[in-house]
C-alpha cells in the first residue's frame, strides 16, 4: 500500500511537500503532486507541511492536531528549569497516575529516529519489577559474572536491596536497534516527567546487568535486535533541592 495519499482535488500544486521530502518521493507532474513507486520514509513532512491538507499517511491515524511552536516556551524559563534538574535518587510511595505514564511515552513516542525508523521500544517492569531488581542485585553481589573492572566498580558501593531502582514505583526500559534513538528518546521522556512533577533516575548499572545477565534478558524479552539503551527509574521525589549546581566550563570551538 502506499503510505502516502494526495487528494488531486485538494492539491493546489505548491510544490511545498516535494521541496521538504527527503528522499525526493514526491514530485509535481500535470499541476498535482505525485508520489514515486518506493523510497518514502514515513516521516510525516509532506502531511505537516501541506497548507491545503491535501495529503494522507495511510497506515496511521491522521487525526488532526494543531502545531504548538516552541518559541511558546519561554527560553530563559526553559533553560532555567533544565539547568534546575537533578538526578533522584529518593522517591516517595506514590504511585505515577496512569495518564502521566502515558504522556511519557507519548514524549518518547515523537522523538526524532535516524531515517524515521520509529524502532524504539518501552518495557516497563510492572510486575516484573521487584524480580528483575532481585537478579542484578545477586548479580552484583556475587560479581562472578562481572568483568574485572565492573566488579571493582561495583565494590565501591553498598549493595542494598533497593540499589537499582531505589524504591521508585515506575521503571521504563527504552531499547532500540540504535542507541541515539533510544537516548533521545529518553530525552524526551525525562523533560515529559520533570514537566509533570516526577523525578528521573538514569539506572546504568541495570543496562550493564542485561548485558551480562541471561536470566534477566530473557525476564525483560526485548525484541530480536534490540539492546536496552536507558534504564529509567522515575517516581515523586522525596527530597527538594534548592539552588542549580555549578559546572564546569563550557568547552567549545568553531571550526
Amino acid at each position: 500500500m502506499n503510505p502516502i495519499a494526495v487528494n488531486k482535488e485538494k492539491c493546489i500544486g505548491c510544490g511545498l511537500c516535494v521541496k521538504d521530502c527527503p528522499s525526493t518521493y514526491l514530485h509535481i507532474e500535470d499541476g498535482v503532486a505525485q508520489t514515486s513507486t518506493g523510497g518514502c520514509l514515513e516521516c510525516g513532512h509532506c502531511y505537516a507541511i501541506c497548507p491545503q491538507g491535501a495529503i494522507t499517511m495511510t497506515n496511521y491515524d491522521c487525526t488532526e492536531e494543531a502545531v504548538v511552536p516552541m518559541t511558546e516556551i519561554s527560553a530563559d524559563t526553559l533553560l532555567a528549569a533544565m539547568k534546575s534538574r537533578r538526578t533522584v535518587r529518593q522517591f516517595t510511595d506514590q504511585a505515577v497516575e496512569p495518564e502521566k505514564v502515558e504522556k511519557i511515552l507519548e514524549a518518547g513516542r515523537y522523538s526524532p529516529t535516524g531515517g524515521n525508523s520509529q524502532n524504539v521500544m518501552y518495557t516497563i517492569l510492572g510486575s516484573k519489577q521487584a524480580e528483575a531488581e532481585e537478579i542484578c542485585v545477586e548479580l552484583f553481589r556475587k560479581g562472578t559474572s562481572l568483568p574485572s573492572h565492573f566488579k571493582a566498580f561495583s565494590e565501591r558501593f553498598n549493595i542494598t536491596d533497593d540499589f537499582f531502582f531505589k524504591g521508585a514505583p515506575l521503571v521504563i526500559l527504552v531499547s532500540s536497534r540504535s542507541s541515539v534513538d533510544a537516548g533521545l528518546a529518553s530525552s524526551y521522556m525525562e523533560l515529559m516527567a520533570e514537566s509533570l512533577g516526577l523525578g528521573v533516575l538514569y539506572s546504568g548499572f541495570f543496562v550493564m546487568c542485561t548485558r551480562f545477565s541471561r536470566k534477566l534478558h530473557k525476564l525483560i524479552n526485548l525484541p530480536k535486535g534490540h539492546k536496552a539503551v536507558t534504564c529509567m527509574v522515575i517516581g515523586y521525589p522525596a527530597v527538594k533541592y534548592h539552588r542549580i549546581v555549578p559546572r564546569k566550563p563550557l568547552q567549545s570551538k568553531t571550526l
